[in-house]
């Protein structure tokens, strides 16, 4: 058993499953219960109490977007800093850029990479079995004939600081860490194969782990983008302002050093801290998530006053799903994995010894995992009122709705601001798209938002580990 593996059986809650304290099957049990008491008021009221489970949802979400909203307030004051001609301390990174069937976007993403302000000192690109036509691609751009699987090539003749791996399939979390040990730099980046990284990404990673020499794990900014089609078109508008809204949220987190999610398109690692918790764990769904919460565990459990953190100075572009298929898709993995990670971590839930992470993020994410839940079953009540002609009752869940839509709108255009200020992106963001966006979300792409997610609770609940692939628009 090699180093990693022996890590990762010491640190992983899945393997090694801790005792959960008794408020955490409570608040689990609880939100379910409260779920079922909710739905059978609509059987038990002619009032809006008939929408009981409608009401929770919007309070829920109401008092969510106020706490964001308080956490992130030192954003309206942030100014960008002036880039470092060199970082103070010349950390050595390390990138790795899985691969699987990528062949369109492969020489886009080396070439961001290859023009970097302060370039990787080595970069290897993770073949993970592809069946298209990657191999010719990489032969051909790199100068190199295609390695054996298994064997890592020599540097690239035209690119020195470039790798090229060839693995079999066996997905994501293993050709992480099957390329792990070919680097012993400082600091590990992950990037998607189909993310671009703007010019000045790793010098600003660099910077900011320098000034921040507790954080152990980082992201950056992600704008997504569709393919140009129509379908495309729509999809990134409303893509575009929730991953603007979710950085906003995730800046909140971090301020209360409970930050969870760490986009795996764009990830930043100590290497040393990465390697002391075993790597990547290859039975989620969702490993950069999973790898988060036990690097937060290690770190209290250790005594190592660990942190993460989401850069605003850092960014790139990812393509993101361009037909609604894909995308329901995509969410169905991403809610599953979510699933999986919580019900492991479960013993975090309420429990002091995390600090602010057990007492406010945990129990915050026990109930996310039923919001979809509760918000598709209150969008149904509600055509079940329309159909059965209770007139009254639609009116006044429609003047609920319609406050709700309001108060979201002044919430995005808060998050526009405080997003511009922070990451200096104001092209990517055009207020009346927003607006646009804040009125059709709820009856559009919030409800396939929640589809998704609860198809990936059927998934959880059956032990499903066959997802199809998710088709993403490769723009090249």
């Amino acid at each position: 058993m090699n180093p990693l593996d022996v890590a990762f059986n010491r640190c992983s809650p899945r393997l090694l499953p801790r005792k959960a304290p008794v408020f955490s099957y409570l608040l689990t049990f609880g939100v379910t219960l409260l779920w079922l008491g909710l739905l059978s008021r609509a059987f038990a009221s002619h009032s809006l109490l008939a929408w009981s489970a409608g009401i929770v949802y919007v309070s829920y979400d109401t008092l969510l977007i106020i706490l964001i909203t308080l956490t992130s307030l030192p954003l309206i004051l942030h100014k960008r800093p002036q880039l470092h001609a060199a970082p103070l301390k010349n950390l050595s990174v390390g990138v790795i850029v899985p691969a699987f069937n990528e062949a369109p976007v492969l020489v886009r993403t080396l070439k961001a990479l290859i023009q970097q302000k302060s370039p990787a000192d080595k970069i290897i690109l993770a073949d993970d079995g592809s069946t298209d036509n990657s191999s010719q691609v990489l032969e051909q751009f790199l100068q190199l004939n295609t390695p054996k699987k298994g064997e890592l090539s020599a540097a690239s003749p035209r690119f020195s600081n470039i790798y090229w791996l060839r693995l079999p399939h066996r997905g994501k979390a293993h050709t992480l860490n099957h390329t792990l040990p070919y680097l012993h730099t400082d600091l590990i980046v992950t990037v998607d194969a189909d993310t671009r990284l703007d010019q000045a990404a790793l010098q600003e990673a660099k910077t900011y782990f320098t000034d921040h020499p507790r954080v152990v794990a980082a992201t950056g900014i992600l704008t997504p983008q569709c393919a140009p089609h129509t379908k495309g078109k729509i999809l990134e508008l409303f893509q575009r302002y929730e991953y603007i809204r979710n950085f906003i949220s995730r800046y909140s987190f971090m301020r209360v050093d409970s930050l969870l999610l760490i986009s795996g398109a764009l990830a930043i690692f100590k290497r040393d801290s990465l390697v002391c918790v075993g790597g990547f764990d290859p039975e989620c769904l969702v490993e950069d998530y999973e790898v988060i919460h036990r690097l937060h565990r290690f770190s209290v459990e250790h005594q190592q006053d660990w942190h993460t953190a989401v850069i605003g100075s850092v960014q790139g572009i990812t393509s993101s799903p361009s037909t609604i298929g894909s995308f329901l898709k995509q969410r169905r993995r991403w809610f599953a994995g979510f699933l999986q990670t919580q019900h492991w971590n479960r013993d975090m839930i309420g429990n002091p010894k995390f600090k602010l992470l057990g007492l406010l993020m945990m129990p915050i994410k026990t109930f996310d995992t039923h919001q979809p839940v509760y918000g598709l079953s209150a969008f149904t009540l509600l055509l079940w009122y329309v159909l059965s002609g209770q007139l009254s009752l639609v009116l006044g869940i429609l003047s609920i709705m319609l406050s709700k839509v309001m108060f979201d709108s002044l919430y995005h255009l808060w998050s526009i601001l405080l997003y511009r200020r922070w990451t200096g992106l104001k092209h990517t963001s055009p207020i009346a798209y927003a607006l646009l966006s804040s009125l059709l979300e709820p009856f559009s792409f919030q409800l396939l938002r929640h589809l998704g997610a609860t198809l990936g609770w059927f998934h959880f609940m059956t032990g499903q580990r066959q997802w199809g692939k998710e088709k993403r628009a490769h723009i090249v």
